[in-house]
């Protein structure tokens, strides 16, 4: 891949992309947390140590090679965005908590995400296999995170109109950018692609199944309401796989770590559709009859 692309083109388009995130966010979104600390808690949680802790059980189990082992962590420590948001709408969730715990996500994540990454290739980079993330890379992901987030809000808060113009192209333009950076993975990497995809196939499908699931029936199980628990689930299922590509691509510096992502990103809107379609029919038949029927008889 062009070493001007991999340097310039991705972190730009990917600001762009994190831009767009920042103009659907508010002050409000983060302040949130005290109206609904339940969800969110739980939703933090389950994220950033229960998939990170599956996501080390799948790479042990699958027995991936270390460059998609260290890939598949890196997704795992990658935050939802805004595809969870669109998701929530579509199959009925609680978008304004998805909005919060993207807000929040996306914050921790400049902390989190080097933290994870640098143990996975502490555990599974063999001593010949030269792939770091050191301070002044911690940084510069802080900085593809955070800075094109703050600017987005900002340009919300002082130029709503042109925000609102913007939301939709920025929206096409970020499922754009995601498969041009899928191909171009699969293309510097195709004498090898056959071959990733039977070690890394199904544990990605495997850890997108366990991901929503995890959001869903975790939150549920701690008495969370199931609008809200369909927020988590797309939150925490539905990582931002673009995110992920990226870093690997031009703060990692390695192709063969943005496979996992590339594959996820393939699978990841076909499991998710399947899965809300399954949510609707689980939560029709365990409640026949929900809060505004009972509202409605008791009227």
């Amino acid at each position: 891949m062009d070493a001007g692309l991999i340097t310039v083109v991705l972190p730009l388009a990917l600001a762009i992309v994190m831009m767009g995130l920042g103009l659907e966010l508010t002050p409000k979104d983060f302040a949130r947390v005290t109206q609904q600390p339940k969800a969110v808690l739980i939703s933090l949680f389950s994220q950033l140590f229960l998939l990170v802790g599956i996501a080390f059980l799948l790479c042990k189990l699958f027995a991936l090679p270390p460059l998609l082992a260290v890939g598949l962590m890196l997704l795992a420590a990658s935050p939802g965005g805004s595809t969870a948001n669109l998701f929530s709408y579509l199959f009925k969730g609680d978008v304004a908590l998805n909005i919060t715990l993207t807000a929040i996500n996306s914050v921790l994540a400049a902390v989190t995400l080097p933290i994870i990454v640098n143990f996975s290739i502490n555990y599974f980079m063999n001593d010949g296999q030269q792939v770091s993330l050191q301070f002044s890379k911690i940084i510069q992901v802080f900085g593809i995170i955070i800075v094109p987030v703050c600017i987005g809000m900002l340009i919300r808060h002082f130029a709503p109109n042109f925000t609102h113009k913007m939301n939709k192209p920025v929206r096409i333009f970020a499922v754009v950018f995601l498969i041009l950076i899928i191909v171009a993975a699969f293309i510097k990497e195709r004498a090898h692609i056959m071959e990733y995809f039977a070690q890394i196939g199904a544990a990605t499908i495997v850890f997108c199944i366990i991901s929503l699931s995890i959001g869903y029936f975790v939150p549920r199980v701690m008495g969370v309401h199931t609008t809200q628990a369909r927020a988590c689930a797309f939150e925490i299922g539905i990582h931002n796989g673009t995110l992920a590509m990226t870093i690997a691509l031009t703060v990692l510096e390695n192709t063969t770590i943005s496979i996992p992502a590339a594959v996820y990103s393939i699978f990841m809107y076909i499991i998710a559709a399947g899965f809300g379609m399954l949510l609707n029919k689980f939560d029709r038949a365990t409640t026949p009859i929900n809060e505004s029927d009972s509202l409605k008889l008791e009227s």
